[in-house]
């Protein structure tokens, strides 16, 4: 329900007139919203604290000074006769970049076509605003196929107006695009997406690739603008490495145009070392994609035998991705399924890449027979180095029963029928004794 739409611009000024007011009537009040839902913002009879931004003029219509953006909304001005309530809404558009501004001629409008044509062709709102003797301004708004020939329409009433300016509501973007590439979600075309928003009117983009147009290309499957964003769905097969495609910006009031550029790559693997693992024990492979443009889909092959058949996540198998690393572990390893080389698949729309990882599974090692077997030949060393020192050194001899017990022996070569005889010290003492 809005019965009127102006423009202005942060940190100017606006003007909101309140239509048909009868003289007669006994109070003016400016709502900022619904009348029913919000307190009055201003009034000609009830004293509301001041505010140097906001005045009545003539009594009526509301001057608002030093625009900011959250002046922008809905206005309603409400006037009181003979207990009747008419009321005048109005919605305030406040432009937080830039607003072009042309002084015209009530009778020649010299604007240049070119410019002409641009702004006709994204410039969807237009507002004329008139600059009457006393000072005050009319704002008209055209419709959304306005040409020259309705702007000099407007500026007609000559007798009243002394200046017709042409207000275009705009806002640059601040930004500069941002380009990047994805796979399509059947996996087999290339979609380059341009983004450049925060604009009015939305920019002009295009993709460009090595200094020709892309949407003069046989090889585009489809081109889709959305809003701020320009997105090129592209065949695979025209693709290569290195390939490097530009986005180019335009705007209605920026004289420059900014761009951004997507280098598509073919997906490129970091290699592993062979891996071992025991009989019952689990095993983890790692998939590393060191660089793809677009992101590189990841999958596990059992070997080269079976080539189209991926490894599904489930049983045995557990397959994890995070971004550009995957890792498939397998457990309970089994020495008559498991062994052999894995294939880890890395593909875009630009190419595939291909890493073989082999696994090999071994029974495992029984670590008590192998301790007990070197116990056992630990203790035949010793004895058979302690019963050779016995044997060759005759001197040596222990006795538990008797620790005073002396032993006597006579050197004897290896090979004679000598005995090694033992004698008590005590029987030895009698027989000297006897002797004398």
């Amino acid at each position: 329900g809005t019965d009127e739409v102006v423009f202005g611009q942060v940190g100017g000024s606006i003007l909101l007139l309140c239509r048909n007011v009868s003289k007669e009537a006994t109070e003016v009040t400016w709502f900022q919203g619904d009348p029913h839902s919000f307190p009055p913002l201003f009034s000609s009879r009830v004293s509301l604290p001041p505010d140097v931004r906001f005045s009545l003029v003539n009594n009526s219509s509301l001057s608002i000074t030093e625009l900011r953006v959250q002046d922008e909304g809905n206005y309603t001005c409400k006037e009181v006769l003979n207990k009747t309530d008419h009321e005048h809404r109005v919605q305030l558009r406040v432009a937080s970049k830039s607003v072009l501004r042309l002084n015209l001629l009530p009778s020649v409008l010299q604007v240049p076509k070119f410019i002409w044509h641009r702004w006709k062709n994204n410039i969807k709102e237009v507002q004329v605003i008139f600059f009457l003797p006393q000072g005050l301004a009319v704002g008209a708004v055209t419709a959304p196929s306005w040409s020259l020939s309705s702007v000099t329409q407007s500026c007609a009433p000559l007798g009243l107006v002394s200046d017709c300016v042409l207000f275009l509501l705009t806002d640059p973007p601040q930004s500069t695009p941002k380009c990047w590439a994805e796979t399509s979600s059947s996996g087999l075309m290339l979609q380059l997406f341009c983004s450049w928003p925060g604009g009015y009117p939305h920019p002009t983009l295009h993709w460009r690739e090595e200094g020709h147009d892309l949407e003069n290309s046989s090889w585009v499957i489809s081109s889709t603008s959305s809003s701020d964003t320009h997105v090129e769905t592209l065949n695979s097969s025209h693709l290569s490495h290195h390939k490097v495609f530009t986005c180019v910006g335009s705007h209605v009031v920026k004289q420059e145009q900014p761009s951004c550029t997507v280098e598509i790559k073919i997906p490129s693997l970091e290699s592993e070392p062979p891996k071992t693992c025991f009989v019952g024990d689990n095993v983890t492979l790692t998939c590393r994609v060191t660089e793809s443009t677009p992101a590189a889909r990841i999958s596990w092959l059992r070997d080269i035998t079976q080539p189209e058949v991926e490894i599904q996540p489930g049983g045995r198998f557990l397959i994890t991705q995070e971004g550009n690393v995957s890792r498939l572990t397998i457990q309970n390893c089994s020495q008559g399924t498991d062994g052999g080389c894995y294939v880890c698949k890395a593909q875009n729309p630009v190419g595939l890449r291909e890493l073989f990882i082999c696994l090999t599974v071994k029974e495992p090692v029984n670590i008590v027979g192998i301790v007990g077997a070197v116990v056992v030949l630990s203790l035949l060393v010793i004895l058979t180095v302690t019963g050779v020192v016995l044997y060759y050194n005759p001197l040596l001899c222990l006795r538990a029963s008797q620790p005073t017990s002396t032993c006597s022996a006579v050197p004897r070569h290896p090979d004679s029928g000598d005995v090694l005889v033992l004698v008590d010290s005590e029987d030895d003492e009698e027989e000297k004794g006897d002797e004398e």
